[in-house]
C-alpha cells in the first residue's frame, strides 16, 4: 500500500466520521454522563471488538451473505432498536439513588462492554460497509492480509478515538451542569438512548421505502 492510497483512506475515513454522532457515540456520551469517562472505556471496548468481529467477516466473505439475507438484517436490525429502546426506559423510569449528591450507581464493567458490543453488533450494515470500503484501498499485486490489518487497525484506532472524544465531550458538558438531580440525568441519558433507537430505526425504514 502506497502513503497516497493510505492517506487517501484516512482522508475518507475523516469525511465519514464527521457526521452528527451515531448510535455508538450516544451510548458512550450516555455512559460517560452517567459512570464517568474512565469506566465507559469498557463500552468502547465493546464497540471495538464488535467491529473487529464485523471486519473479520467482511474479510472472510460473508458480506455477500448478509446483503442476500433481508430476512436476518430484519430481525437483527430490530433487535438492536429494542435493546436501545429498552436501556433508554430503563434509565428515564429509574428512581434517583440515595447517597452523595449527583453520584451515579457505579455499572459494572462488563455490562458497559457488553452494551457497547450488542449496540455496535446490532447494526450489519457494518459488515456490508467494511466489504464495500476496503477492496477500494487493496492492491491486488501485493500480499491482501497485511493490506487488511493496516485498514482495520486503522479504522478501529480512528473509530476509538471519536469515541473517546464524545464520551470526554459529555463529561464535560456534565461538569458544568452538575446541579441537575439525578432523575434529570436519568432522563437526558434515557433520551439519549432512545435518540440512538430512533437513529437504528428510521435508517431501517428508510432502506424498506428505497425498495
Amino acid at each position: 500500500m502506497t502513503l497516497e492510497t493510505y492517506l487517501l483512506y484516512l482522508g475518507v475515513l475523516a469525511a465519514f466520521f464527521a457526521t452528527p454522532p451515531d448510535t455508538s457515540q450516544l451510548l458512550i456520551m450516555s455512559n460517560a454522563m452517567r459512570h464517568g469517562l474512565k469506566r465507559s472505556l469498557a463500552t468502547v471496548a465493546g464497540d471495538l471488538s464488535a467491529n473487529t468481529l464485523q471486519m473479520s467477516a467482511a474479510a472472510f466473505g460473508l458480506t455477500a451473505i448478509i446483503a442476500a439475507s433481508a430476512d436476518a438484517l430484519w430481525i437483527v436490525k430490530w433487535l438492536g432498536v429494542a435493546y436501545l429502546v429498552w436501556i433508554g426506559l430503563t434509565l428515564m423510569l429509574s428512581k434517583p439513588e440515595t447517597g452523595p449528591a449527583n453520584a451515579a450507581p457505579a455499572a459494572r464493567l462488563g455490562i458497559l462492554y457488553r452494551q457497547g458490543f450488542l449496540t455496535s453488533s446490532a447494526n450489519p450494515y457494518a459488515v456490508v460497509f467494511f466489504g464495500a470500503l476496503f477492496p477500494q484501498f487493496i492492491d491486488p499485486t501485493l500480499a491482501v492480509l497485511p493490506q487488511l490489518v493496516i485498514l482495520g487497525l486503522t479504522y478501529l484506532v480512528v473509530d476509538g478515538a471519536m469515541l473517546v472524544l464524545w464520551g470526554w465531550l459529555a463529561q464535560r458538558t456534565l461538569g458544568r451542569i452538575r446541579l441537575l438531580q439525578d432523575v434529570w440525568l436519568n432522563r437526558l441519558s434515557g433520551a439519549l438512548m432512545i435518540a440512538a433507537a430512533a437513529l437504528l430505526g428510521s435508517r431501517d425504514l428508510a432502506a424498506e421505502a428505497g425498495k
